[in-house]
């Protein structure tokens, strides 16, 4: 298999919309920065959170400073990662510095409209709109380059995971932050990041909709023909080996919806006591057989 090729063909697919909504995404990204972040001192990681510190200190220009360090780092990726590496972090590059320009009008505009009496509404509207935005680009393939460079020499050169390097270097800039503009800042970024990394999960990875049930069960048999002709399900039945009696034995992997757990569940206990459950959530089925619609008793009276 030529794996350049597949690549090829899944970032060529629906390419069109796949930049409009990256686009969107990083309006969104530009929109948030300049409405919450800059005015309320919100450092949250990255060069646009130093940008804030710096002109704090020393009143440099937020825009400059990011379209500066922006490119700047684009060149270092080029020279440590080469073109095919950086090429998808180009667009954002490009694009984030841009946004961030644009924005700060409408941004001015808006600001008048969400002026809130207690700061934990401002911290709310930051958290999901930094999440919804960020996951928009993530999803689509794209990032906004910056700080993303920076964490990929971390992994290269310092040989760690991708999620450590991140957290390391927007805590450093996080509490660099703090000692500036305060302490309560360094909080206010937590909860910030916490709120929006649990939306970008949910936006990337989907609400669970379904469980995904492994059985250990003494009555495979009858417990696999229940499933199949009663409850209109479908079931796979994988090979094992017990751990410590080193016994052959089968087990049965099937995923029904979320609404069936508790029944599904106890309709196996009524025929196998002793039987023994994984249940995992289940973000995404494709094919196979599963009830979309209704309840598992639907099938039964």
């Amino acid at each position: 298999m030529d794996i350049n090729s597949v690549l090829k063909k899944v970032m060529d697919k629906k390419k069109a919309t796949r930049l409009g909504l990256m686009v969107i995404g990083v309006f969104l990204l530009g929109l948030n920065y300049n409405l919450f972040l800059v005015e309320n001192n919100l450092v949250i990681g990255g060069m646009s959170g130093l940008a804030i510190v710096f002109n704090k200190l020393w009143g440099w220009n937020n825009q400059f400073f990011i379209y500066g360090s922006s490119f700047v780092l684009l060149i270092v990726s080029f020279i440590v990662f080469g073109y095919k590496k950086t090429r998808p972090a180009i667009v954002g590059t490009i694009l984030y510095p841009l946004m961030v320009s644009l924005t700060v009008p409408i941004s001015n505009f808006l600001g008048q409209y969400f002026v809130f009496e207690d700061f934990i509404t401002t911290i709310m509207f930051t958290s999901i709109l930094y999440g919804f935005a960020s996951a928009l680009v993530y999803k689509m393939g794209f990032n906004t380059g910056g700080s993303d460079i920076i964490m990929n020499i971390m992994v290269k050169y310092m040989h760690m995971p991708e999620g450590k390097a991140t957290f390391i270097m927007n805590i450093i800039i996080i509490l660099f932050a703090g000692v500036v503009l305060g302490v309560n800042k360094v909080v206010y970024a937590i909860i910030i990041l916490y709120i929006s990394s649990l939306i970008v999960d949910k936006m990337l990875i989907g609400i669970s909709k379904s469980k995904l049930f492994i059985i250990e069960t003494s009555k495979v048999e009858e417990v696999s023909n229940v499933i199949i002709n009663e409850l209109h399900l479908g079931v796979t039945i994988l090979k094992a080996e017990g751990g410590y009696k080193r016994d052959n034995k089968e087990l049965l992997m099937c995923a029904i919806s979320t609404g069936d757990y508790y029944m599904f569940k106890e309709i196996i206990l009524e025929i196998d006591k002793n039987a023994f459950f994984i249940i995992n959530d289940c973000y995404d089925i494709e094919g196979g057989t599963i009830r979309s619609k209704g309840s598992i008793l639907e099938g039964i009276f």
